[in-house]
């Protein structure tokens, strides 16, 4: 069964990473939350990829600051990696630059929007998984019909 592993730097990141998870089950999506530091526990990182390597997954990384865990992370792995650092007031968002900035052969995503990175995630698997695609076409025609709804309010609007 494919699942996403939502795979946090810390525990300051699963207040973002509960956002990304409220989205994957609009999807229905298998998702577990885990927690390791490229920086401080590499080789329980790589003990998490050998233990998911088997399975159809994919990534979702979650670290702030310097993010060299989705680097990391995709340098292990055949499987999609997609990096969300939480937005950081304190360096003004600056830090996302370490998501963005990898090196040669690493092939990671960066989406910096919870919704977004589910949904990416959600369109990996559905490659394939019909009945995913399907909530995905659903779901996407919802997003559509709110702006042809905000279309009509603001037409009817007078000033």
């Amino acid at each position: 069964m494919a699942k996403v592993v939502i795979l946090m730097g810390s525990e300051r990141d699963l207040e973002h990473s509960r956002e990304i998870a409220k989205h994957l089950q609009r999807f229905g999506l298998n998702y577990q939350f885990r927690i390791a530091s490229a920086h401080k526990t590499p080789e329980k990182v790589l003990e998490i990829l050998r233990e998911n390597e088997p399975e159809k997954v994919v990534y979702i990384t979650v670290a702030g600051r310097s993010n060299a865990l989705s680097a990391f992370v995709d340098a292990h792995t055949t499987k999609p990696v997609i990096a969300c650092p939480p937005y950081s007031e304190k360096f003004a968002g600056a830090d996302i630059f370490s998501s963005l900035r990898v090196p040669s052969g690493i092939g990671s995503l960066t989406i910096i929007e919870p919704e977004g990175a589910a949904i990416a995630a959600a369109k990996i698997l559905a490659l394939e998984d019909k009945a995913l695609a399907e909530r995905l076409q659903d779901y996407q025609l919802t997003k559509k019909m709110e702006i042809e709804k905000a279309d009509e309010n603001i037409r009817n609007l007078r000033m």
